[in-house]
């Protein structure tokens, strides 16, 4: 087991049967690669595509690290009050409106592959990140 697998299996119940479902299908279906990233299971292709964050409330926050890039044409995705991460938590598996998510994946990754990442940190006069 990796990493990844290591962190979803030390929860329980539908919390890590929800987040055993988006590991597999991102690494064995999609073919991203994961790695353990502040503490929780981050996925990427070129860059950070999306990552799954258990909360408090025994839920999974299923995120896209570029979701302000994505059309968001489902209407599921929140921000969150955040500019650039747009998520959508689930409660278990059978929540999961799956065409939908695949949909919103699909447009991840195809950002990732096409349109460089440019970090938004402010740059002072000399070029330099402040």
């Amino acid at each position: 087991m990796g990493e990844a697998e290591d962190f979803i299996y030390q929860f329980e119940g539908n919390q890590r049967e929800t987040m055993l479902y988006f590991h597999n299908l991102l690494t064995c279906d999609l073919g991203l690669e994961d790695k353990i990233r502040f503490k929780i299971p981050f996925y990427y292709r070129k860059s950070w595509i999306c990552y799954l964050n258990p909360t408090k409330e025994k839920k999974v926050e299923f995120a896209f690290v570029r979701g302000n890039e994505l059309s968001n044409s489902q209407g599921l995705l929140i921000n969150k009050g955040r500019k650039q991460v747009y998520s959508i938590d689930f409660e278990k598996v059978s929540d999961i409106p799956f065409r939908a998510i695949n949909e919103i994946i699909q447009e991840a990754i195809f950002i990732d592959e096409t349109i460089p990442y440019e970090s938004k940190r402010k740059h002072n006069k000399s070029g330099g990140k402040m």
